[in-house]
């Protein structure tokens, strides 16, 4: 450890312990976020020196002009920043005396402050479940009998460096209830995986959404816990930051071309209405079995946004620390599958991905199979119309130039 007075971590203060700090440095592919055109993303899990280990996953993405914050942690429920700023020198500062203290405001900043241009944060609070047995409608609301929900809060994470991997650069929080009554989680996990990108791609998995160098992909996953009912229904409580007195607006956007998420032809989009704006997207299906497929397709419905106070909602410290005590809080609820069809139930497994970002959302392109499917549709008419004028054009011309006998 470095002669720090107290511990903490920050680009230009005290250097993290080489076996604390793991990290993967890529070249990122052009997005055009403030006229950037390539950036360098890193991936680093911030060392705090103390037993057990407290999870602060730091995702940098620095541009030319730019850099862009996602820090990411399970202190109290999972939550994560997105902070943008002007320069390329922009760095974070943890007090980890301050973050963990029953105050922590100012424990967590990026620096400098003036460099600012954008910041939000999004707060995963509660896990719901349904009892859907007795439900015929899929959009009824709630969606069957309620069981007491889960606060992510009182759940306990794994150590983030253990599941570190530069390769894929992805990290993943693996919780579950640290008081557990009715056993239901001995041998199931909740699981948030936050994957950064090099370049833009798709994932090789539905749904197979469209990424940046200045994105993040979370896929939750809930795995082998025991439901309280014989068909229940999960649903995920997420929280966020206004950007003033109203909530971030929801988009939904709809697409002819459903080739990388078969069926799926909507994709939902949360903004921030600020600029550079942040953005969250996702589409309206969740899977049941790991290895995604049009058979194992849930629909995933999304509530509208709806004013909460901070105290009615579970309290994550590093949006304390970052934003201070007073903050206009949204939160929406997304509940994933229906009374009928595939469900949890079938393999006791239920995954959901969301992008997370700042700039301009990635925007879907047709993709080349419908490009040529319409070139067809479309081409075809326009050859037979002109192959009936050639064929009119010289089956004249042959009939003109007949000379009779007389």
């Amino acid at each position: 450890m470095c002669g720090c007075e107290e511990p903490r971590w920050g680009w230009g203060h005290c250097a993290p312990s080489p076996m604390l700090l793991l990290s993967v440095l890529l070249s990122a592919a052009p997005f055009g976020l403030l006229g950037e055109e390539t950036r360098q993303v890193s991936l680093e899990v911030i060392p705090d020196w103390l037993d057990p280990p407290q999870n602060l996953l730091h995702v940098r993405a620095v541009g030319t002009n730019s850099t862009l914050h996602y820090v990411w942690s399970s202190l109290g429920p999972p939550a994560v920043l997105l902070v943008a700023t002007n320069t390329p020198y922009s760095t974070l500062s943890v007090n980890w005396s301050r973050l963990l203290s029953p105050k922590p405001d100012g424990g967590l900043m990026v620096l400098p402050k003036d460099s600012i241009q954008f910041s939000s944060a999004l707060v995963f609070t509660r896990l719901f479940e349904f009892d859907s047995t007795n439900t015929s409608d899929g959009a009824a609301k709630p969606p069957g009998k309620p069981y007491p929900p889960y606060s992510l809060a009182k759940f306990s994470w794994n150590n983030i460096s253990d599941s570190l991997d530069p390769a894929t650069m992805s990290a993943t929080f693996q919780g579950r209830p640290i008081h557990d009554p009715t056993k239901a989680f001995a041998n199931g996990s909740l699981s948030f995986r936050v994957q950064a990108f090099s370049r833009s791609g798709r994932p090789a998995q539905p749904p197979r959404l469209l990424h940046t160098a200045d994105t993040c992909q979370l896929e939750v996953a809930l795995v082998g816990a025991s439901p309280q009912g014989n068909r229940s229904l999960f649903g995920l409580e997420v929280a966020t930051l206004g950007q003033g007195p109203d909530c971030p607006s929801v988009q939904e956007q709809h697409s002819i071309d459903d080739e990388y998420t078969p069926a799926v032809f909507q994709l939902h989009q949360l903004l921030w209405g600020s600029v550079p704006t942040g953005f969250v997207q996702w589409r309206p299906v969740a899977f049941s079995q790991k290895q995604g497929s049009r058979e194992s397709a849930l629909p995933c419905q999304a509530s509208p946004l709806y004013p909460s106070l901070a105290y009615l909602l579970p309290q994550s410290p590093i949006v304390r620390a970052f934003f201070g005590s007073q903050n206009n809080f949204c939160a929406f609820n997304l509940t994933f599958g229906a009374s009928t069809g595939p469900g949890y139930w079938d393999q006791h497994y239920l995954s959901w991905s969301m992008l997370l970002g700042v700039g301009t959302p990635p925007v879907d392109a047709l993709s080349p199979l419908v490009l040529g499917i319409m070139a067809v549709a479309l081409g075809a008419p326009g050859l037979m119309l002109l192959a009936g004028g050639l064929f009119l054009l010289l089956g004249h011309k042959r009939y003109s130039e007949y000379q009779p006998i007389n």
